[in-house]
């Protein structure tokens, strides 16, 4: 059962999405088998040291907040355990960066280090937006420079992360603004509302879908059919998630996440000349 509740603590959801969607990236961009599983393991290493830090750093505030959804608060797990997992993730992730090329690893390495630092402190400032923009616009720089010769990505690859990104943020604060408010965390979408925010992670989400469309080689079928099935499923989780606590539009995002990964796949091949 620990080792269940430390899966739990890891943010499970988000960290095999994220994974999901750079293996599957790696794969229809060109990297072999060996280089898929290195980003694999990579950004799975990653996002677990991002998720245990974040639970370690905010044990007590989320006690405070009553969040019976934490391991650390329900006292599945302790929080002494959090700090080892954290250490042990953020060191296989090195080597695993590494593995895909000094100017690669480098590059997701910096993605994790932004990730780090909205847990140290970046969240409760109006700035809290920028490192969900600069990890996920990298992720994929990393995937794409770590094909042989180290090629970069079009331009349009990093600035669709960065906008998936961004849209997460806004979305993945929004059962906790008043849980974050009462416990001092005031990040940009604490400052500008849950309507705000919502507008915010709608609008970012749906141009990132939008610039997928317009940018690759995805059949026109396709094309224009999954940002109208991303906007639906926006809409639909949003309107889900007007209940105070409710994970409906999180879960909405990664939905759409999923539905660019279509995208991606059907133009993979042609990221790279």
């Amino acid at each position: 059962m620990r080792a269940v509740a430390l899966v739990r603590a890891s943010h499970p959801e988000p960290a095999v999405v994220v994974t999901v969607v750079a293996a599957v990236l790696a794969a229809s961009v060109g990297r072999d088998g060996a280089g898929v599983l290195a980003v694999a393991v990579a950004v799975l290493a990653g996002q677990l040291s991002v998720g245990w830090l974040n639970d370690f750093l905010d044990a007590e505030r989320d006690r405070l907040a009553g969040r019976r959804d934490k391991p650390v608060v329900t006292h599945a797990v302790s929080r002494r355990a959090l700090a080892p997992a954290t250490v042990v993730a953020a060191v296989v992730c090195v080597p695993a960066s590494l593995a895909s090329g000094l100017a690669a690893g480098m590059v997701h390495l910096l993605a994790v280090a932004s990730a780090w630092s909205y847990n140290l402190g970046v969240k409760s400032t109006p700035l809290s937006v920028l490192p969900y923009a600069l990890s996920f616009g990298l992720l994929p720089t990393f995937v794409v420079l770590g094909l042989p010769g180290s090629p970069p990505p079009p331009w349009w690859l990093p600035a669709v992360g960065a906008l998936l990104g961004a849209g997460a943020h806004f979305t993945n604060v929004l059962p906790d603004l008043a849980a974050d408010a009462a416990t001092g965390v005031r990040g940009l979408p604490h400052r500008i509302g849950a309507v705000g925010s919502r507008i915010a992670a709608a609008a970012l989400l749906l141009t990132a879908s939008v610039l997928l469309a317009v940018t690759t080689t995805a059949e026109p079928l396709v094309a224009v059919g999954l940002p109208a099935v991303a906007a639906a499923v926006l809409v639909t989780g949003f309107l889900r998630g007007r209940r105070d606590g409710s994970r409906a539009p999180f879960r909405a995002v990664l939905v759409v996440a999923l539905l660019d990964l279509v995208l991606l796949l059907a133009a993979g091949h042609t990221i790279v000349a």
